[in-house]
């Protein structure tokens, strides 16, 4: 398991292994490997980034920007109408990947739907890593980290909430096991008998149906990264503009076609979100891999 803290300084525990370094980071590091033990501390150090504007694709100003008081905005004006939508207007960015041999990774559950389109457009192979965030006690919709699993687990702690919130090292690796455990349960149901893809030295498409906070994201792209695909591109339909900042470290390109602000919430910016059940989820991963072509 794999233990990363997402902040300025970034730390990476990489336990009962030889030490490896994420290469989703590029930028100075230190190593401090303790030669007696199993345990080696990563301490990444960030230089400045280069400028986001010019590694995001964004429609944002093309399209439908949505400014200023977003409480008066009436559904007719919101920028999708569902996930299927939106996974139709996110395959119109993407296009250059079509028929190639990269990979479309959707986070379930909702990400799966917007995913299924962008992977039928383009031609591509549809599958799912599955991602978990960690919430605070007592407040479980705070986001004080995440969990991914594919094959092996990686967790990330937000150093800053943890730290604010008195949160206990024993609560988090608590939650990040019963997260796991979940994760586990979630892909055996979606796969199935299925095996998962091949995904080393390909370029892989991460998709969700918007990001938030970020943190179920930050955690599969350092999975995938450790899994060593060859590029990262992470498309969602809406995203909050902080988080996509953040994010910028860890994938090689951001497609996103609305950040409005204020963000409000994901949810906010369909006209028609209802929940998606693990019985959709897998229809959609049945029809994509049965897909002709």
């Amino acid at each position: 398991m794999r233990f990363v803290v997402p902040s300025r300084h970034y730390t990476l525990i990489s336990r009962g292994s030889a030490c490896t370094k994420p290469t989703a980071v590029q930028s100075s590091e230190q190593c401090l490997c303790p030669g007696s033990t199993e345990v080696c501390y990563i301490i990444i150090h960030h230089s400045s980034q280069d400028n986001l504007r010019s590694r995001v694709r964004s429609k944002t100003g093309l399209s439908r920007p949505i400014k200023g008081n977003t409480q008066g905005v009436s559904t007719s004006r919101l920028p999708f109408t569902n996930r299927r939508q939106a996974g139709v207007e996110l395959a119109s960015s993407l296009l250059r990947h079509r028929d190639t041999d990269a990979i479309v990774l959707a986070i379930p559950r909702g990400g799966v739907v917007v995913a299924y389109e962008v992977a039928a457009a383009l031609n591509l192979a549809l599958d799912v890593i599955v991602a978990r965030k960690i919430g605070a006690p007592d407040q479980p919709e705070l986001a004080i980290g995440a969990v991914a699993s594919w094959g092996d687990h990686d967790f990330i702690v937000d150093e800053q909430s943890v730290r604010l919130l008195r949160v206990s090292q024993h609560y988090i690796e608590t939650e990040a096991e019963a997260q796991i455990a979940e994760t586990q349960r979630r892909i055996a149901v979606y796969r199935g008998t299925a095996q998962p893809p091949n995904v080393a030295n390909h370029h892989i498409i991460l998709i969700d149906d918007g990001i938030a906070t970020g943190f179920t994201i930050r955690a599969a792209a350092m999975a995938l990264h450790n899994l060593n695909v060859s590029s990262l591109t992470l498309a969602v339909p809406v995203a909050a503009k902080e988080s996509l900042t953040a994010l910028d470290p860890f994938v090689d390109e951001l497609v996103c076609l609305e950040t409005p602000d204020p963000f409000m919430a994901v949810g906010y910016w369909y006209q028609e979100f209802a929940q998606v059940s693990d019985q959709e989820v897998i229809r959609f991963l049945n029809t994509a891999r049965h897909r002709p072509g």
